[in-house]
């Protein structure tokens, strides 16, 4: 068994599709380009691909990873060909590499996400940055926001590793977001975007990134 490491885009024609539907698209997508997939054990087997942190609705990204276990030996090259030939606009593979079986699932090793983020404003580049630092200055920043299942109350501050000033140039301003990705919590840019006084939900949210714990 070989286990792949799949880095592909995901831009404006897909940026709707839920995370389940998205397992459904690489399913179908990599038996119709024939790739030797293994399956679980059980009394439903399923193919054993896994994605490294859902991508919310509307986020487009150039950095999301996926890891395929297969059963038969395929170049990275050949496989890159294959499934890009199978896959619909708005989804196209950038790098493929063999990573070892032993390592932790995908999903443990994520520790952070960085983003781009473009936000309406009339602020200038000075006013921007300056609420950027005031952010970055706070220890605590409790916060709260509605859910489903009701409300839920965090530190937002514990969330937020990095924020830079992309470009500010009004009615615009692009911000970069590195931020807290995993079990014990995930920062969402719209959220940091209401604490640094934006009122609108941004007008792109673009993953540029995921970063590994190191092994």
């Amino acid at each position: 068994m070989y286990r792949l490491r799949v880095r592909f885009q995901r831009e404006q024609p897909v940026r709707f599709i839920s995370h389940l539907d998205l397992i459904r698209l690489w399913q179908r997508t990599l038996h119709r380009a024939a790739v030797p997939l293994a399956y679980s054990e059980g009394f439903s087997p399923h193919p054993r691909i896994s994605l490294a942190a859902p991508l919310p609705l509307g986020v487009t990204s150039q950095a999301e990873l996926m890891d395929i276990y297969i059963t038969g030996w395929v170049s990275p090259h050949f496989f890159t060909a294959a499934v890009n030939q199978q896959l619909p606009p708005g989804i196209k593979i950038l790098q493929v590499y063999q990573t070892p079986l032993t390592q932790p699932s995908l999903q443990s090793q994520v520790r952070y996400a960085e983003y781009r983020v473009e936000l309406a404003t009339g602020k200038d580049p000075a006013e921007v940055t300056s609420a950027i630092n005031r952010l970055l200055s706070v220890d605590h920043l409790p916060w709260q926001h509605q859910r489903d299942t009701g409300t839920r109350s965090y530190d937002l501050r514990t969330l937020i590793d990095n924020l830079w000033l992309i470009n500010c140039c009004p009615p615009y301003a692009t911000i970069g977001m590195r931020l807290r990705c995993g079990s014990q919590g995930s920062g969402r840019p719209e959220q940091v975007s209401l604490a640094l006084g934006f009122s609108h939900h941004p007008k792109l949210i673009h993953r540029t990134k995921l970063i590994l714990k190191p092994n």
